[in-house]
C-alpha cells in the first residue's frame, strides 16, 4: 500500500454558506441557463436569476410558516427540480435539510423525522403523504406538511409574499460554514440508521477543492448534467452542489423509465452513475446485438474498445488498433453514445467497484468514467480518478 496525500487547493471557508453561489451567479450571470424543470411534456430552462427567485420566495414561505434557523425540514421525494429548489430554500432560510428516500417504509420515515426532530416536511405525492400520516402521531415536533403534487412550492411562495427581501437576506447571511446544512441518515452496520451531520463548510470545502481539480468537467461553461440518482444520498447531493457552485446547468430524471428519452432531450456531457447502471447499459446493448444477429460484431467492438483504452494507458496506440477503433466507432460506439444523449464525455462512478473491464470499455467508446470512493461521513468523495491521472480499476488519488 502506498501512502499518498494532496494538500488543499482552497482553504476551509470561514464565512458564507452554500447559498452564496446562487446569489453570486444571479448577480454576475443572471441570464445564464442554470436549471431545467418539467413543462408541457418537455423541459423548460430557467436562468440563474429565475432559479434564485424561486429559491428565495420558497424560503420566504418557510420562514412565514415559522421555520427558524437550525430547524430540521424533511424531504421525501424522487430526484427532481422541486427537490433541489427545496434543498436550497431550506438553507436560504437557515434551516437543515433531512432527506428521506422516497422508497422508505413508514417505520423508517418515523425514525428519521422523529430522531432529527423535523418541524416540517415536503413530500412528493399522496402516497408519501399517506405513509407520513400513518406515523404522524409519533412525530410531536412536526408542524407542517406540503405536497409537491399539490403545488407545494407555489403554496409556499404565496404564504411568504409578505416577507421582504431584506428580512430573508438577514436570515440567509446569518448562516456560517460551521452551521449544519443537512443530516443524512446512513445505515451503518448495526441498529437503526444514524444521522450524519454535514455542515455548510464541509460541503463548501469539498466542492471548492474538487472543482479546480477537474477543469475538464467543471471548468467548461457548456457542461450540463442529468441527475437521476437519489438526492437523498450524499453522492447525488455533492454533484448537485458542485454544479450549482459553478453555475452549470442541471436537469432531472425522476423516473428511470424515462431516462433514455430524457438523455436524448437534455444531451448532457457529464453524468453521475453507479456501476450497475453501466453494467445495465452494456448488457442491454449486447443483448440487442445478439437479438439482431450482430453478437460477433458487438463482441469484437467491445474487445477493440478495451484494447484501445489499455493502449492509451500505456501511452501508445498501434495504428492497426486505431483503424479498427475508427471502424467500430461508426458501427457501434457512436450508437451507444447516442443512446446516452450523444454528447456524454465524462462520468463519475461510485457506490461499488466498477471493474477494470467496464472501465476500459467505456473509455474506449469515448466515455471516460472517473471512478472514486467516499462516505457520507467524508461529505461524499474522498478519492477519485482525475482526467489527467487515471488508473482504470482503482478509486484514484485522494481529493485535495
Amino acid at each position: 500500500m502506498q501512502q499518498f496525500s494532496i494538500p488543499a487547493i482552497v482553504p476551509l471557508p470561514t464565512t458564507g454558506s452554500l447559498t452564496d453561489a446562487l446569489v453570486l451567479h444571479s448577480a454576475h450571470q443572471p441570464f445564464t441557463s442554470a436549471i431545467t424543470r418539467r413543462h408541457g411534456g418537455g423541459f423548460e430552462e430557467l436562468t440563474s436569476a429565475q432559479f434564485l427567485d424561486i429559491v428565495r420566495s420558497t424560503a420566504k414561505g418557510l420562514v412565514a410558516c415559522g421555520v427558524k434557523k437550525g430547524d430540521r425540514v424533511g424531504i421525501i421525494a424522487r430526484t427532481s427540480f422541486e427537490w433541489t429548489v427545496t434543498d436550497y430554500a431550506i438553507w436560504y432560510a437557515g434551516a437543515v435539510t433531512v432527506p428521506v428516500y422516497e422508497t422508505s417504509s413508514a417505520e423508517q420515515v418515523q425514525w428519521i423525522l422523529g430522531d432529527s426532530g423535523a418541524v416540517a416536511v415536503l413530500v412528493e405525492s399522496q402516497r408519501h403523504l399517506d405513509i407520513l400520516n400513518s406515523v404522524r402521531n409519533q412525530l410531536p415536533a412536526l408542524q407542517h406538511t406540503w405536497v409537491y403534487d399539490n403545488n407545494a412550492l407555489e403554496e409556499l411562495r404565496s404564504v411568504g409574499s409578505d416577507v421582504t427581501d431584506a428580512a430573508i437576506e438577514e436570515v440567509r447571511s446569518s448562516v456560517s460554514p460551521s452551521d449544519l446544512a443537512t443530516i443524512i441518515y446512513t445505515s451503518g452496520t448495526t441498529g437503526r440508521p444514524k444521522g450524519c451531520m454535514v455542515t455548510h463548510g464541509n460541503f463548501m470545502f469539498l466542492v471548492r477543492n474538487v472543482i479546480p481539480s477537474v477543469p475538464e468537467v467543471f471548468g467548461n461553461r457548456n457542461t450540463s448534467t442529468l441527475l437521476f440518482l437519489p438526492l437523498a444520498h450524499v453522492f447525488g447531493r455533492i454533484i448537485q452542489i458542485a454544479m450549482v457552485e459553478c453555475g452549470l446547468k442541471v436537469s432531472f430524471a425522476p423516473d428511470v423509465k424515462d431516462l433514455v428519452a430524457d438523455l436524448k432531450t437534455t444531451q448532457p456531457n457529464f453524468l453521475l452513475a453507479v456501476p450497475r447502471v453501466f453494467e445495465k447499459v452494456f448488457n442491454s446493448a449486447q443483448q440487442k446485438a445478439t437479438g439482431e444477429g450482430k453478437e460477433k460484431i458487438f463482441n469484437a467492438a467491445a474487445s477493440v474498445a478495451i484494447g484501445y483504452s489499455k493502449a492509451m494507458s500505456e501511452g501508445k496506440v498501434p495504428l492497426s488498433l486505431k483503424a479498427k477503433h475508427a471502424l467500430f466507432d461508426k458501427l457501434v460506439y457512436g450508437k451507444l453514445r447516442a443512446a446516452m444523449g450523444g454528447k456524454v464525455e465524462w462520468s463519475v462512478s461510485g457506490g461499488a467497484a466498477l471493474g477494470s473491464r467496464l472501465g476500459h470499455f467505456y473509455r474506449g467508446i469515448g466515455l471516460t468514467i472517473l471512478e472514486g470512493y467516499g462516505l457520507t461521513e467524508t461529505s461524499s468523495a474522498s478519492t477519485v480518478n482525475l482526467p489527467n491521472f487515471i488508473r482504470v480499476g482503482s478509486v484514484g488519488r485522494p481529493i485535495p
